[in-house]
């Protein structure tokens, strides 16, 4: 089987991108249905077979820097939170796919000065030089 060419995997890209913006709102993370005990003693709850008052749906989601967040859902919200997190899903699968044909773009289009739609930095024929100070500041006091 031979690789596609450079038009069909920049055609594939823009086909993927369009799917991309068609995703519609999504999140991230999951729902689990829990039950619990209230612990009055006369309750049902407090038998040992019965399985707790629920189900309580709760959405949870790891949150960079801040841990595990959750929220319980209200009953009218589950299925709108379902939808919501299979487009994350989708989401997710396309933005795989889009770096997966980027990538047999980058090595399918030619070395050259042509080779990149975007202008990389520098190029001008001036000095750049360095965003940090070379001095040593002294320490805040």
């Amino acid at each position: 089987m031979t690789e596609p060419s450079l038009p069909e995997l920049e055609a594939q890209r823009e086909r993927l991108y369009e799917q991309l913006a068609a995703t519609g709102d999504f999140r991230r993370g999951s729902i689990s249905e829990n039950y619990r005990r209230c612990g009055k003693p006369g309750c049902a709850c407090a038998q040992q077979e019965h399985p707790g008052h629920g189900p309580r749906l709760l959405w949870t989601r790891s949150v960079p820097g801040h841990g595990t967040r959750g929220r319980q859902l209200a009953g009218g919200e589950v299925e709108k939170v379902r939808g919501e997190l299979a487009a994350y899903q989708q989401f997710a699968s396309l933005s795989e796919r889009i770096v997966e044909v980027n990538e047999a773009i980058c090595e399918a289009r030619p070395a050259g000065p042509s080779a990149t739609q975007a202008p990389s930095a520098g190029t001008g024929g001036e000095k750049g030089g360095s965003a940090r100070s070379s001095r040593r500041r002294p320490p805040p006091r």
